[in-house]
């Protein structure tokens, strides 16, 4: 028996489970309540593509005439064909059958339907891809055909990473949603019943916690309720998660609570803490929970405590999750796109909150970006060495809605200290501070990857936005991360508040300049939003919007507009990620931007060589005086060389550094050199203290004369390439 059943109701991702659960168990264990988690979408998915499944899927969909298009007739006549490799594809797509990409690869093993049309326009990017991303590629196409079989015969709301998102988005008033939950369980839900009932059963829970992230999951959250509801009724149920914390925040309709006992709200550690002891009478206090008192929707926030700082948390828990058994799926030929889809990585957060806390289309005012809490560096480490020793995996997605530069070269500092072998990647503003030397020092600790948010290219709107960026600084950020061989994803956005055609077409001009410069690798353009919680929410009129708002009773988040500039910006959506999904694949650079949009738009007022000019201004000889100086490198092989010039005797020392790729010899006077070896042993990251930029002068100086003439000399300067860095 269990004291508490954690689910994620399907469906988020395939590759790895969404982190809530498990942040909610590792918390919950400090404080001895028992818990078993779940992601039941995996375990639906899972189920559902099997031989077994969807033969019955098949019989079903003929036997009820539900096959009306051509490409569910094509896929239906090939029903043996598409049977005879599931069981085998997913396996290979779980990791454990890495020889089959050779079979898959073979291009006329798979069914093909109609996702494998896109194949053709993809094909010049296959020599990019090894065999076995190629093969994912093939094979989650494949299953994407299954999926299109679903949803035209099956299930109109069935989706991969989604559930009914539809009945999700923007539900003002519950009406649509409480119709669907009251119509007979497809045949998705009736798998996910199914499995949820195994669960109950073996747990035996007093309370059961659904997690709702997204949209995507808010359906079945409802109809797994039900079912506990209707079965179990002495089971207690509560919903927390980003879609309440975000969007039921201004709830009223009290059948909701038809299904659900309670909807915390924000961070759930202590609401669920005290939730637990409400229903063992413990305690009749509540922390940001809604519920059903007198009939009417109640929200209850009667404890005075605070919530749990995040050093007391605990680590993510990941125990009970079917690790091992998540499926890597590729849906298209970019390398940064699969980090979200393939691989399995522990996630962690750096900073609860966002520094910055400005944007403007941001929901600042919430308290999961409004509440800036950093975890130490050290702690950090401490919990990714734990979370290593409970799943065995090395990868790490820190999931922080902008991650702070001094806590990343913190953290980066202290897996380099620990010689820990990881591979991370986040999220980040693209400030000033990542400079060329953090960058490396950030590659050198195994950051791969960092996605951040350039947003609308134009330094206009930037300011509007309050993003504190300029497309400059943008530029110079993406050349160092990319020199640093750090891939870089920029989040591109059109659409906002008064923006014009112009800007538009402005905007597409420097990110083509950016791709083709090559110093970003990829990105994604979405249509702005204006959301009830963000600056222009609150104060619309001083952005030139005029919401058009609604009755609210159930979610309230995105709002309907109008602009003032009268423009209809969704005609610019295809033409932006067409143009987008070449430039990420190195082509296209040399079209005229008329040339992906069937309207006609105003030629850019961008000079063609900005971004180039971006980058040259920015020097060498700008080392801040409190800069941390940290030697990355080995010690040096030495070699003392004496040379006599007109009676005088000079003793040099040749000092020949061996980095991964290549050795790189300097020669420095024998003095210099002596002096530079002892302070490399100080300079190693092991070092509690690493000496500022400063206070190494001052040593240097109180020794010899003009320390930024040997700082900047060709032998120091060469030896910064090879890891001695100023950060």
């Amino acid at each position: 028996m269990k004291d508490l059943l954690l689910i994620t109701p399907p469906f988020t991702q395939l590759n790895t489970p969404y982190p809530g659960t498990a942040y909610l168990k590792g918390f919950l264990k400090t404080k001895g309540i028992s818990t078993f988690q779940m992601d039941l979408g995996i375990e639906v998915i899972l189920k559902l593509f099997t031989k077994d499944v969807f033969s019955e899927l098949f019989d079903y969909a003929y036997e009820n005439d539900t096959i009306v298009t051509e490409n569910g007739q094509r896929i239906y006549s090939l029903r043996h064909e598409y049977l005879k490799p599931l069981d085998e594809v997913i396996k290979f797509l779980q990791g454990k059958n890495n020889t089959f990409a050779r079979q898959i690869c073979t291009l006329n093993f798979l069914p093909q339907a109609l996702r494998f049309e896109q194949l053709d326009d993809l094909e010049y990017a296959f020599g990019l891809m090894g065999m076995q991303d190629k093969a994912k590629h093939l094979a989650t196409l494949y299953l994407e055909d299954l999926s299109d079989f679903i949803i035209e015969c099956i299930d109109s709301n069935f989706g991969f990473s989604r559930y009914a998102e539809r009945l999700g988005q923007s539900a003002n008033a519950f009406e649509e949603l409480y119709k669907e939950l009251h119509k007979d369980p497809t045949r998705i839900d009736e798998i996910t019943l199914e499995i949820l009932e195994q669960r109950i059963q073996e747990t035996q829970p007093n309370l059961i916690g659904l997690s709702v992230p997204f949209p995507g999951n808010l359906y079945s959250a409802f109809r797994c309720a039900q079912y506990i509801k209707a079965k179990y009724p002495e089971i207690k149920i509560t919903m927390g998660g980003g879609f309440p914390n975000t969007e039921l925040r201004s709830l009223t309709d009290t059948r909701v609570f038809e299904f659900f006992d309670f909807i915390t709200l924000d961070d759930g550690e202590l609401p669920v803490e005290l939730l637990y002891k409400y229903l063992s009478d413990d305690s009749q206090e509540l922390k940001r929970t809604f519920l059903l008192e007198n009939n009417v929707v109640t929200y209850k926030n009667n404890c005075t405590t605070p919530d749990y700082k995040q050093a007391q948390v605990g680590t993510p828990d990941y125990s009970d999750l079917l690790l091992d058994q998540y499926i890597s799926v590729i849906e298209i030929a970019n390398p940064m796109h699969s980090l979200w889809s393939d691989g399995r990585w522990n996630k962690l957060t750096m900073a609860h909150g966002c520094y910055w806390g400005k944007c403007t289309f941001c929901d600042i005012s919430l308290d999961y970006i409004k509440i800036y809490e950093p975890v130490a560096a050290k702690l950090l480490v401490d919990r990714m060495e734990e979370l290593i020793a409970q799943t065995g995996e090395y990868g790490f997605h820190f999931v922080d809605e902008a991650a702070p530069p001094a806590l990343m070269k913190a953290l980066a500092l202290e897996i380099i200290k620990r010689d820990l072998v990881v591979t991370w990647w986040t999220n980040i503003r693209f400030e000033k501070n990542f400079t060329k030397d953090l960058c490396l020092l950030l590659k050198a600790s195994g950051c791969i990857a960092i996605s951040g948010g350039l947003e609308v290219a134009s330094d206009r709107l930037l300011k509007l936005i309050d993003k504190g960026v300029t497309v400059q600084q943008v530029a110079q950020v993406t050349r160092n991360l990319t020199e640093a061989n750090i891939m870089v994803h920029s989040y591109l956005m059109y659409g906002y508040p008064t923006q014009t055609e112009q800007e538009t077409v402005d905007s597409l001009e420097m990110v083509r300049q950016l791709f083709e410069i090559g110093i970003l690798q990829s990105g994604f353009w979405h249509q702005f939003a204006l959301t009830t919680h963000s600056p222009i929410g609150k104060n619309p009129q001083d952005y030139g919007v005029t919401p058009h708002y609604n009755t609210i009773t159930f979610a309230n988040n995105d709002v309907d507009f109008s602009d003032s500039t009268g423009i209809d910006h969704t005609k610019f959506s295809y033409g932006l990620k067409k143009s987008l999904f070449n430039f990420m694949h190195g082509i296209g650079f040399e079209l005229p931007l008329q040339d992906w949009f069937d309207f006609n738009i105003p030629n850019t007022t961008i000079p063609p060589h900005f971004i180039e000019d971006c980058l040259q201004n920015e020097g060498l000889f700008n080392t801040k005086p409190t800069s941390k100086i940290v030697w990355l490198g080995q010690k040096p092989l030495i070699e003392e060389q004496s040379k006599t010039k007109k009676g005088r005797t000079f003793h040099h020392l040749l000092m020949t550094f061996h980095t991964k790729t290549e050795a790189i010899t300097i020669s420095l006077n024998k003095d210099h050199g002596d002096w530079l070896l002892e302070q490399l042993d100080v300079l190693m990251p092991h070092n509690e203290k690493l000496p500022t930029f400063s206070l190494l002068k001052k040593d240097f100086e109180t020794h010899f004369e003009d320390f930024e003439l040997f700082w900047y000399s060709k032998p120091i300067v060469k030896l910064r390439a090879a890891g001695l860095l100023a950060i």
